[in-house]
């Protein structure tokens, strides 16, 4: 299933409005120390500064000289080349978010000291929006909110999961191709070395949020003598015995440590017409009493997918608009219109075309990077444990994905992160973000050891550094991008205001 982490799936959009139209075209190989001949991009930018370039790499790197893929990337370069210090590769999220915008979002956010000081590199990764694109071709239903991730049955039952599971596994055999079982996080890394080399650059600095923080790792323990400054936002835990299913399993942590800020905010003078209740303890039984009610009797949702608001429409609503206080109102609006006190919102809409390529990406790196379970029996009884342990997510962190059913083994084992390297990371973590929560990028800062310092801002939701105003997180972030130095040892920073 898919773990797209916040903006993925407006990134995954933006794929449809930059021409997600080309089929799998297996190009000539060419040279690895090609440079990229720079243009305007092909559907356009919010940018007028970004350029768009196309790199063949290796569709299989243990066979070079066979076919190859296409990545689209992009560039902003600095405005002041006397103070150029390098490239700042900008790692998107996901898996399966498109990062080819992502120089013309991180121009309008990041400090002029650092926007001196690098060409700001974006691009997708193989699979997704400009580069050659996966689909697997899965089904309109397959790719509703409620089952991109696996929540169960109101009776805690995984059949549907388990049908769900079987026929995207087997959409992404018959319709994946050989792009399918390419797509892993090794593979990213190798990719990014090839846009380095590509840039005829010695050494380069890298921006990794979200699942681009592991991205990132891999890439600075694969190549650790050719990064500069390593920035991981939103961390997630690097664990090689499980990588994306301890992912898929902390988001029952997440949402634990993250929801308490949602409900302070829903009984407090300050929601306004949103208010749920007096007390967050209201406010928490309020959700779950209406999630339980919606798994009873589901309301018509014209619109969305699947057209009703049902009990885990709401839960796969409570965990998207946990990802920034910004989405509070929205979680609470719904809250609302189950309990019949105002009309439904308009559901929000991505291309379908965007969703399912995302979700392609997503599964096929979810299930070649690690091995999953593959005893169907052995999912119900750990839904039914964690469903008791954290009633907030239902037992779906733990729950049955494709990746049981997954036609292929990994090709290759997991990246095993490591102290070995310059000591140039700085790891940003909020302390409750409800999808890479604080205890797992705790394990990605003990597994760079001496490499890294972390700053741990308390804050909630997903994404830190330039996101949540604060300013003691966001100048030491600065700092490190701009001059390379970090804090002696691992920092804290307070809560704003």
């Amino acid at each position: 299933m898919r773990i797209l982490h916040r903006g993925a799936a407006l990134a995954a959009a933006t794929t449809v409005l930059l021409g997600l139209t080309a089929p799998l075209a297996l190009a000539a190989p060419a040279p690895a120390a090609d440079r990229l001949a720079w243009g305007a991009c092909p559907a356009g930018t919010p940018d007028a500064r970004q350029q768009c370039a196309e790199l063949a790499v290796p569709l299989d790197y243990a066979r070079p000289g066979g076919p190859s893929i296409s990545l689209a990337v992009s560039r902003i370069s600095t405005a002041r080349p006397e103070l150029r210090r390098g490239v700042l590769v900008l790692i998107p999220g996901g898996p399966g978010g498109s990062g080819l915008n992502g120089p013309a979002g991180a121009v309008e956010r990041l400090p002029r000291s650092v926007l001196d000081r690098y060409d700001l590199i974006g691009f997708d990764p193989r699979g997704v929006g400009r580069s050659t694109p996966l689909d697997c071709g899965f089904d309109h239903a397959d790719l509703a909110h409620s089952h991109t991730l696996p929540w169960p049955a109101p009776d805690g039952g995984i059949d549907a999961n388990l049908a769900t599971a079987r026929r995207m596994a087997a959409a992404c055999a018959a319709d994946g191709g050989e792009l399918v079982r390419s797509i892993s996080t090794r593979n990213e890394a190798r990719d990014v070395d090839r846009i380095r080399q590509a840039l005829g650059e010695r050494r380069i600095s890298l921006w990794g949020v979200s699942y681009g923080t592991y991205a990132g790792a891999v890439y600075a323990t694969l190549f650790a003598d050719r990064t500069d400054r390593v920035l991981l936002d939103s961390n997630d835990d690097p664990d090689p015995t499980r990588v994306e299913r301890g992912w898929l399993a902390n988001y029952a942590t997440g949402v634990a440590d993250r929801f308490p800020d949602f409900a302070a905010w829903a009984a407090s003078p300050a929601a306004g017409e949103y208010r749920l209740g007096d007390t967050p303890e209201q406010v928490r039984a309020a959700y779950l009493a209406t999630a339980r009610q919606l798994d009873d009797a589901p309301l018509p949702w014209p619109g969305a997918n699947p057209e009703r608001l049902d009990g885990n429409a709401l839960r796969s609503a409570m965990l998207e608009n946990l990802y920034a206080d910004a989405g509070f109102p929205r979680l609470a609006e719904l809250v609302q219109a189950a309990r019949g006190s105002r009309p439904l919102p308009v559901p929000g809409a991505v291309p379908e075309a965007a969703v399912r390529n995302g979700t392609s990406v997503s599964l096929a790196t979810l299930c070649n990077d690690v091995s999953w379970p593959r005893d169907p029996g052995s999912y119900a009884p750990a839904v039914a444990a964690d469903r008791a342990a954290h009633p907030l997510t239902a037992g779906m962190p733990v729950n049955v994905t494709p990746c049981a059913f997954w036609p292929w083994r990994p090709a290759e084992p997991p990246v095993r992160v490591g102290s070995a390297g310059p000591s140039n990371v700085l790891l940003v973590q909020n302390l409750r973000d409800p999808a890479t929560p604080y205890s797992g990028a705790l394990k990605m800062r003990a597994a760079f050891g001496d490499r890294a310092r972390m700053v741990a801002v308390d804050s909630g939701g997903h994404d830190a550094y330039l996101a949540n105003g604060n300013a003691c997180g966001d100048a030491l972030v600065t700092e490190f991008l701009a001059t390379g130095r970090r804090p002696a040892r691992d920092a804290f920073c307070p809560k704003a205001g």
